[in-house]
């Protein structure tokens, strides 16, 4: 092997299950049999559209939906085959169907979506809920295409069942760097302060998220699942929506990120994952989130900007 391979593989952080992982957590995963109405955290190995009525009614408060995108793709064995808009449309509808009497009053709603899948969304969610905005963020890498525009965004759509609804916007503030600080007449920093590390300014959150980062491998929380979230973004989710000790439900659990972000941020969570190893994948990051709680991104109870949190680690590191 050579150097390079060798060093690349050790910067390599990406999770990974063992045999003896697998035996170990696969009896943690919740079965039809074992669903119960007093449950309260787990993961449900299983088609949450056909197992839904199944699960006790007006118990969510926060409903976060990453269902599978108007695409073709293979999920480890699961395949799911691109359709028109309006058979999408249809599916999609069919899902919210089954989970909208699972969710509570004044339960909040985030379902995920890229450009093509977003009409779609759109209509089904203006029937069931009240529809508050769309959050569009940044994928800090896309695809090149010769015949049309890189895709290089994705939707997130935000709703809610009612007029009464959770909404911390002191929860979900972004710390950005000031490059042209502006003082008052007599010098005194304007709506930013100064630091050892620089000038930084907390600001309200936009629906324009730019400081997203894509798992991948060199970071702890990636897998081998095609399209998961980070934890950065769905912190924000839950953060804004949700209090401690309120319940998250995630019905496309994917590798887990929903459940992991909501044990690290002290709230109640159930997710539903038809992919076995998905699911194991879940149940070892909920047992590492109890080692190390930290999200990536999110510190001193702001986000910080893509990178920049680690910048500031590592001058403070070298000051000290």
């Amino acid at each position: 092997m050579s150097i390079a391979k060798k060093l690349k593989a050790n910067r390599n952080r990406s999770l990974e299950l063992t045999d003896l992982d697998r035996d170990r957590l696969r009896p943690r995963l919740i079965s039809i049999e074992r669903l119960s109405s007093d449950l309260r955290t787990g993961t449900i190995q299983a088609d949450s559209l056909e197992i839904a009525t199944l699960l006790p009614t007006g118990f969510v408060d926060l409903l976060i939906l990453d269902p599978p995108y108007n695409l073709t793709k293979n999920f480890n064995g699961f395949k799911f085959e691109r359709r028109t808009v309006e058979a999408y449309t249809e599916w999609l509808d069919a899902a919210i169907v089954q989970f909208k009497p699972l969710l509570k009053p004044t339960a909040s709603i985030y379902i995920c979506g890229d450009w093509l899948s977003s009409a779609s969304i759109f209509t089904v969610a203006a029937t069931h809920f009240i529809v508050r905005n769309r959050i569009t963020w940044e994928r800090e890498k896309g695809r090149g295409a010769k015949t049309n525009w890189k895709n290089s965004s994705e939707d997130i759509w935000f709703c809610t069942m009612s007029h009464e609804y959770t909404f911390n916007v002191e929860a979900v503030k972004q710390r950005r760097r000031v490059i042209a600080p502006y003082r008052t007449q007599d010098g005194t920093p304007k709506d930013w302060q100064v630091t050892a590390q620089g000038n930084f300014r907390d600001t309200h959150p936009s629906n324009f998220w730019t400081d997203i980062t894509i798992p991948f491998w060199s970071m702890p929380e990636n897998t081998d699942h095609p399209t998961q979230k980070s934890e950065k973004l769905i912190a924000k989710l839950i953060l804004a929506s949700s209090n401690p000790g309120d319940f998250v439900f995630d019905p496309f659990l994917g590798s887990g990120t929903t459940s992991v972000v909501a044990k690290k941020l002290g709230r109640h969570y159930l997710g539903i994952e038809q992919n076995e190893e998905y699911c194991l994948f879940t149940e070892r990051r909920l047992e590492l989130a109890e080692i190390d709680p930290k999200i990536q991104g999110l510190a001193d109870g702001v986000f910080w900007e893509r990178n920049t949190l680690r910048e500031q680690e590592i001058r403070i590191s070298s000051i000290e």
